[in-house]
């Protein structure tokens, strides 16, 4: 059972930074492609960034050159740098293993003055 918790979210201005954190449990975490999703109120589920488990990195148009996602095998830890913060990124963020349909419970970004 893969269990994943994110943390780090909150109410930042737009042009900050946040850093958002997912510890991951399970065998399994360290296997394969993990990704951050975000759902914005009203709107559907849209993917931010993937990583293999070999550190490829793929970015949605909208965040790539301002977000960056890294992930550590050894600590069953996944990150997601967000610079340049708009306020279109608020979102709820969800960090997860997409072939597995697996995702944590969320962590709420506001981006706002």
């Amino acid at each position: 059972q893969v269990q994943l918790v994110e943390s780090g979210g909150g109410l930042v201005q737009p042009g900050g930074s946040l850093t958002l954190s997912c510890a991951g449990s399970g065998n399994l975490f360290t296997f394969y492609t993990l990704a951050w999703v975000r759902q914005a109120p009203g709107k559907q589920r849209e993917l931010v960034a993937s990583i293999s488990n070999t550190h490829n990195a793929n970015y949605a148009e909208a965040v790539r050159g301002r977000f960056t996602i890294s992930r550590d095998n050894a600590k069953n830890t996944l990150l997601l740098q967000m610079n340049s913060l708009k306020p279109e990124d608020t979102a709820v963020y969800y960090c997860g293993v997409p072939i597995l349909s697996t995702w944590g419970q969320g962590t709420q970004v506001t981006v706002s003055s």
